[in-house]
C-alpha cells in the first residue's frame, strides 16, 4: 500500500477525549474513528489488525476442533424468555420491535440462539459431544462506554459454545478451550493469566478470566509470583494435546496450582496460604472469559438428546469468549512507548514501512520501488512528499514491526538502513538481504 493514496489519517496532538494510551494511540495512528458514543468504524490500518487477529483466533479455535458457524446479530425476544434470561438480563440489552410489532433484540451473546439451533439439530447422545463457534459484532449498552474499544457498545468477539452428554466431558471441553486460549495469547506475544471469576449473567460455577497485567485495567488481581514465572507463558503449550484428557487435565493443573483471582472471586483464606513474598497484587484486563454451566440453558429450554439408555439427557453446556476488538487495545496497552506502537509481528498491519527519505532521487525511488514490489501486502511505503521527520514520527506512531529506511546516500551503494522497532536496532544491509531479514 502507498501512504500517498491511503486512508491514514494520523494526528500530531492527541484528542481531548482519549484518557489511556491504546485509546490515544488508535486515533493518532488512524486506526479508527468515534462515530457515536462507544461505537467505532475501523480504518484500514485498523481493519487490517483487527483481521490479523480474528485470524489467530480461528486458527486456535480450529486446531482445537470447534466447529466455526455464523450466528444473527437480531435474535427474537421468545428465546430468552425461554432462558429467564430477556427481563433479567438489564438496560445494557438493546430491545427493538420491527413493522410487526415483534420483540427483538441486539444480540449482546449467543447462549439461547446455539441451544436452539442444537436443540432442532442434536437428537442423540451420539451426536456428542459438539464445540461450536462464530466471530461477530456485538451489543451492550453500556452506561458509560470509554476507554475506546477497551469498553465500547459495540464490539467484535468470538464466543464458543460446548456441548457434553455430562460433566466429566463438559470439563474435557473447559480445559481444551483454556489450552486454545493460552495458545492464542502466547501467538499474540501477550503473557495472559487464566484467574478464577465470577460468571456474572451468563451464569455457571466455573469460570476464568485471561488477564493481561495493565496499570490501566479495571480489575483487581491477586496472584502468587509463581504465574509469572510459569514456563508456559514464555514458550507456549508445547506438549499438551487438545485430544488427550490426561495432558489437558495436566495442563489445567499446571494453570490454576498458584492461587490467582480478580477481585469478585478473591478468597481470603486460599489468599493467606501464599507466602507473603510471592503475594503479588496489581491491575488487570480481561481479553478473554470462560464458563462452565451445566444445564442452566438446556434444561430450561427444553433441550435433550436420547441417552445410551434411550432416557432423555439435558447436555452440559459451557460457553467461551474472547473480545477481538477488544484485544487490539489490550495489545497497545501492553506495548508501546512515547513515541507510538510497537506491534507484535503475527498482527501488525504491516510487517515493514519503507521510508523513501529524497522522492525523486533516482536510486532512493528504484530501490523503494524495487522493494516495495518484493514485499508487496507485507509493506506500507511512505512516498510522500514529506520530510524526513515526518515519516520518521509516522512510522514510530504506527508501530510497524520494521522500518526499511532508504536515503540518497546508502541508496548510492545500494545498501538501506534496517531498524527495529521494538527494541530501535538499526544496521546497514544490502538491498538484496532485506526481503530476508524481515520474512
Amino acid at each position: 500500500m502507498r501512504l500517498s493514496h491511503s486512508l491514514i489519517p494520523t494526528l500530531k496532538e492527541t484528542p481531548a477525549e482519549a484518557q489511556i494510551a491504546s485509546h490515544r494511540l488508535m486515533l493518532r495512528a488512524g486506526l479508527v474513528r468515534q462515530t457515536s458514543a462507544g461505537i467505532y468504524a475501523w480504518l484500514p490500518i485498523g481493519y487490517r489488525v483487527l483481521r490479523n487477529i480474528e485470524r489467530i483466533v480461528r486458527e486456535e479455535q480450529d486446531a482445537a476442533g470447534a466447529q466455526e458457524c455464523l450466528m444473527p446479530t437480531i435474535q427474537p425476544a421468545e428465546l430468552w424468555r425461554e432462558s429467564g434470561r430477556y427481563d433479567d438480563y438489564g438496560k445494557e440489552m438493546l430491545r427493538i420491535r420491527d413493522r410487526h410489532e415483534r420483540e427483538l433484540l441486539y444480540g449482546p451473546t449467543n447462549e439461547e440462539m446455539i441451544t436452539d439451533l442444537m436443540r432442532q439439530s442434536a437428537k442423540s447422545y451420539r451426536e456428542l459431544p459438539q464445540i461450536l463457534y462464530h466471530i461477530q459484532w456485538k451489543f451492550r449498552d453500556e452506561v458509560r462506554p470509554r476507554f475506546g474499544v477497551m469498553r465500547g457498545r459495540e464490539f467484535l468477539m468470538k464466543d464458543a459454545y460446548s456441548f457434553d452428554l455430562d460433566y466429566a466431558g463438559a470439563v474435557v471441553s473447559y480445559r481444551k478451550m483454556m489450552l486454545a486460549y493460552m495458545r492464542t495469547f502466547q501467538r499474540l506475544g501477550l503473557k495472559a493469566i487464566p484467574m478464577a471469576a465470577e460468571s456474572g449473567p451468563i451464569g455457571g460455577n466455573l469460570s476464568h478470566e485471561f488477564i493481561i497485567l495493565a496499570p490501566t485495567g479495571e480489575s483487581q488481581v491477586y496472584y502468587d509470583s509463581a504465574f509469572e514465572e510459569i514456563d508456559y507463558l514464555a514458550r507456549g503449550a508445547d506438549g499438551f494435546r487438545h485430544d488427550d484428557a490426561s495432558d489437558l487435565e495436566r495442563f489445567f493443573t499446571e494453570m490454576t496450582t498458584h492461587y490467582a483471582a480478580t477481585d469478585e472471586k478473591h478468597d481470603k483464606a486460599a489468599w493467606e496460604k501464599v507466602a507473603p513474598p510471592r503475594r503479588r497484587e496489581g491491575r488487570g484486563i480481561e481479553v478473554g472469559h470462560i464458563f462452565y454451566f451445566g444445564t442452566k440453558y438446556s434444561a430450561a429450554m427444553g433441550f435433550g438428546v436420547a441417552g445410551p439408555d434411550g432416557k432423555q439427557v439435558h447436555p452440559e453446556m459451557g460457553s467461551y469468549g474472547i473480545g477481538v476488538s477488544r484485544l487490539v487495545g489490550a495489545v497497545i496497552e501492553a506495548g508501546h512507548d512515547e513515541a507510538g506502537i510497537i506491534w507484535p509481528d503475527a498482527i501488525a498491519p504491516f510487517r515493514a514501512a519503507i521510508l523513501n527519505l529524497k522522492r525523486g532521487d533516482a536510486a532512493c525511488d528504484r530501490i523503494c520501488e524495487a522493494l516495495y514490489a518484493k514485499l508487496g501486502a507485507a509493506a506500507l511505503y511512505d512516498d510522500r512528499e514529506e520530510r524526513a521527520g515526518v515519516k520518521f514520527a509516522d512510522a514510530d506512531l504506527m508501530g510497524h514491526p520494521w522500518q526499511i529506511v532508504v536515503g540518497p546516500r546508502g541508496a548510492a551503494s545500494g545498501r538501506v538502513e534496517l531498524k527495529r522497532r521494538a527494541t530501535g536496532e538499526r544496521h546497514e544491509i544490502a538491498v538484496d538481504d532485506v526481503p530476508a531479514r524481515i520474512a
